[in-house]
């Protein structure tokens, strides 16, 4: 375990030397990974070359023909295992991603629980999810049909700095379960933590050529990746997510992407103030609100709108803030001078167009170079950056709204449709949750209901992206669906002795006693 101090927890050179050995390379060239708790110099990563993406494929995609052929119920053994390994050396992955991303301990046991949850669900449901299931056939008793599902083969994975373990192994988890290799590259800000969830693979079971670790920009073997592929898991920006899907299009593959949010929060006539107030501190400043799900601009009934407001400022204001490696801290850094410069940026451009910094609204060097406190503001006007630009940091806007259509209509304006939370009367707020145009909608909750919930699916509608995560469908997009046919005693044209009109009238008449039956 790293120890917490004032400078830059040093992570043993061996240690070091062993995660860095999984990533495929044959440069002598190396980069420096710093940490946003200090600014210091964590480690020394090396970089890959489209040559080694080349090689990792090659690996990848011989250990897929054999991989693919491996029982399932023997990677649902190496899921659970896996499920136990992630827990018991939960201690290193919780110093890894507070020392690549910044964020409290408690945030970062989230990417613990949740990598633990997805290997468990897949490690039981896996069988169930990919058959093969039995379909109807066209003739009752004389045509069998069965759907199987094929993987897709060599899936590549791009994953981000925020979530520096589950995001880096959760989706690849499902493609590999589902009979897929993995050729991924993990963000350059937190290679550390995707290589110690890749070891831990290796050591519940999984064969170390299935899964492949490559190292650099993501223009140089990002690119690489996309042209090799068969199929892309792409994580980060709209704007980089349009482009992704241009080339999948172009190659004719599929990819799944989670992209931007603006993610909206309704406090409802009748809503429990306090605990939506407790609610939002979590909603929008979990990992500095540096999370795709986080809410960033909050709308409440003008009624409960100044019980609200004072509410949520006196929560925030009580927050504790710190960078060590312990649990006392609700809140971490900003993971660099750009996530900072962005932040300020927005703050600044809000006051300058009249609204009013309630709480927070400056940045914080004394304790985190990057560190910027929790921010919450009102009377922010349209032509605000932030009224309707992602900010990706712990900054949240208040609103207020006379009629609930009007708060739906303020939550569905925009672009995105990421994420969104409804506090109020469960019954209201479940009817008021299905008008949203979100991917997923949390009910007196922040984020945490559907994200936790790995049995649910959760992705973006809109410009926050396509495709899903967890649940069946998370898988199910990393493979090929196939149906299997096999008829029997005669054929589906009908029997040769029996000329085509007098079948085409048989036919007809079974037809019709089949709906009347009730068969599909």
């Amino acid at each position: 375990m790293l120890e917490a101090s004032q400078t830059t927890p040093v992570l043993p050179e061996r240690r070091i030397a062993e995660l860095t050995g999984l990533v495929r390379t044959s440069l002598t060239e190396t980069r420096r990974t710093v940490s946003p708790l200090t600014g210091g110099e964590v480690a020394t990563i090396p970089v890959s070359s489209v040559d080694d993406v080349d090689t990792a494929f090659a690996a990848a995609r011989r250990a897929q023909r054999d991989w693919a052929r491996t029982a399932v119920a023997s990677r649902q053994r190496m899921l659970l295992r896996l499920h136990d390994l992630v827990l018991d050396h939960q201690e290193e992955l919780l110093d890894l991603i507070q020392l690549e991303s910044g964020k409290s301990r408690a945030h970062a046991f989230d990417e613990v629980a949740h990598l633990a949850l997805t290997a468990r669900y897949y490690g039981r449901r896996l069988a169930k999810i990919v058959g093969p299931h039995r379909r109807s056939g066209v003739y009752p008793g004389l045509t069998r049909v069965q759907q199987v599902q094929q993987p897709k083969g060599v899936v590549g994975v791009i994953s981000p700095w925020n979530y520096p373990l589950t995001m880096a192994i959760s989706d690849g988890l499902a493609a590999v379960a589902a009979g897929n290799a993995v050729v991924h590259k993990p963000d350059s800000q937190s290679p550390l933590t995707a290589l110690a969830g890749v070891e831990l693979l290796r050591r519940a079971g999984f064969p170390p050529e299935l899964w492949q670790v490559v190292s650099g920009q993501g223009s140089v073997v990002g690119q690489a990746i996309i042209e090799r592929a068969d199929y892309i898991c792409f994580t980060g920006s709209t704007a980089t997510g349009k482009r992704v899907a241009a080339q999948c299009a172009e190659r004719l593959i599929g990819c799944s992407l989670e992209l931007g949010g603006k993610n909206p929060m309704i406090v409802l006539p009748g809503a429990d103030v306090e605990k939506a107030a407790a609610g939002a501190v979590s909603a929008c400043f979990s990992s500095a609100g540096q999370l795709c799900v986080s809410i960033e601009r909050i709308y409440v009934h003008r009624r409960q709108y100044d019980a609200f407001r004072d509410a949520l400022v006196r929560r925030v204001q009580a927050m504790s803030f710190g960078t060590a490696l312990d649990w006392d801290a609700d809140m971490g850094t900003l993971v660099s001078p750009a996530q900072l410069a962005t932040v300020e940026k927005h703050v600044e451009d809000a006051r300058a167009h009249g609204a009013t910094v309630l709480t927070g609204g400056r940045a914080r060097p004394d304790i985190g170079p990057w560190f910027y406190e929790p921010t919450v503001l009102e009377n922010v006007p349209p032509t605000a950056e932030c009224f309707a630009e992602e900010t990706f940091g712990p900054l949240v806007s208040l609103y207020s709204y006379d009629s609930v259509d009007e708060a739906v209509a303020f939550a569905n304006a925009g672009v995105y449709g990421l994420n969104a939370s409804v506090w109020g009367p469960s019954r209201t707020a479940r009817r008021v949750a299905s008008r949203l145009k979100a991917g997923t909608v949390n009910v007196n909750e922040g984020f945490a209901a559907t994200f936790g919930s790995i049995d649910a699916p959760m992705g973006g509608m809109r410009e926050s992206g396509m495709g899903r995560r967890q649940g069946a469908e998370g898988l199910l997009r990393f493979t090929e669906s196939q149906a299997i046919g096999a008829q029997s005693l005669l054929p589906v044209s009908g029997p040769a002795f029996v000329g085509a009109g007098r079948f085409a009238r048989v036919l007809t008449f079974g037809l019709r006693v089949l709906k009347a039956m009730g068969r599909a």
